[in-house]
């Protein structure tokens, strides 16, 4: 697939995307970074901003298998992942496979299940494979997960556990819409052209097959990045760990989600080569979800995107 014809299919999915989601370009743009680099995405906001229909509506655009886990307290890990349960017509054991078998599973409000049932994404997300009872199942090699969940102050909401967090490439910030896109929402929620009802009455169509996207997976590869820009943004990734007011840094596995998200970003501008502002534009949501800020610089008010605006700041940009 060649750069212009990853440009057309660009197009098509931001204008399929756009008949459900009004406004939230960067929202959109940041979720298409995650998919089309084979990766995972935390999608956090208040409830009501269409987070999980932003998922389903790109989940129906490019043409994936969908599952939906909606994570309460009592939900077990075998709930998602699958379990043997004993079929007493046959006398054996039969396994039931659980929703993680697909393309695109949306863990809606992640954050609602204890650390022992969020775990149980961790294998999924990074091998694409499941054990279940000692048995290892592939997964499809489109699998992607889109987490949504609340703000952590939103109360019966548990902190995802580190090693959960730092498999998502990215965090995307879904906020409130701007007076002028809530007042479209409210106009069209009058009509036949409410956004789920478009979407239920399959308004919304999918520009490309699975294979489509393995292709353009591959694509991304040709983006080029020059030897004096990898190694600014490695030293960006390192000035977390080193900072005075961060307490844990981004670790490798950043480095590469910020490498695999510029080279995205730049494919999403029309360009097949990365620029310092592409690496700059990811550098937040790929960091933000990684850095934890020692307390009393959280008690003075600091946070983590100003943090990492003034690392950018403090490296010197090569030429």
């Amino acid at each position: 697939m060649s750069i212009e014809k990853l440009k057309e299919t660009l197009a098509q999915a931001r204008h399929e995307i756009g008949k459900v989601i009004i406004g939230q370009t960067e929202v959109v743009e940041s979720a298409l970074i995650a998919i089309f680099t084979g990766n995972h995405a935390l999608v956090e906001g208040v409830p009501g901003v269409a987070k999980t229909l932003l998922v389903r509506t790109l989940a129906k655009v490019l043409g994936c298998e969908f599952s939906r886990v909606q994570f309460t307290p009592d939900l077990m890990p075998a709930d998602i992942t699958g379990t043997h349960v004993f079929n007493l017509q046959r006398n054996e054991f039969s396994l039931i496979k659980g929703p993680v078998f697909t393309s695109f599973l949306l863990a809606d409000e992640i954050n609602r299940a204890p650390a022992k049932t969020q775990s149980a994404l961790l294998q999924a997300m990074q091998e694409r494979v499941v054990t279940i009872d000692r048995d290892t199942l592939p997964l499809p090699p489109t699998f992607t997960v889109f987490a949504t969940q609340n703000p952590i102050e939103y109360e019966g909401t548990y902190p995802l556990p580190e090693a959960q967090k730092d498999r998502f490439m990215l965090k995307i910030t879904m906020k409130a819409p701007a007076r002028a896109e809530e007042l479209m929402l409210a106009q069209r929620t009058m009509t036949r052209e409410a956004p789920e009802a478009m979407l239920a009455a399959g308004e919304v169509k999918a520009v490309i097959s699975p294979q489509d996207l393995l292709d353009l997976r591959a694509q991304l590869a040709g983006i080029v990045l020059r030897d004096e820009l990898l190694g600014y943004l490695v030293d960006v990734v390192r000035a977390t760990r080193e900072n005075e007011s961060v307490l844990v840094g981004a670790g490798p596995r950043a480095t590469q989600s910020l490498l695999m998200a510029s080279r995205a970003y730049a494919a999403l501008s029309g360009r097949d080569f990365v620029t310092p502002d592409d690496i700059k534009t990811m550098a937040v949501p790929v960091l933000e979800h990684r850095l934890i800020l020692r307390p009393e610089f959280e008690i003075e008010g600091l946070t983590v995107p100003e943090v990492i605006q003034r690392i950018l700041q403090q490296i010197a940009v090569p030429r």
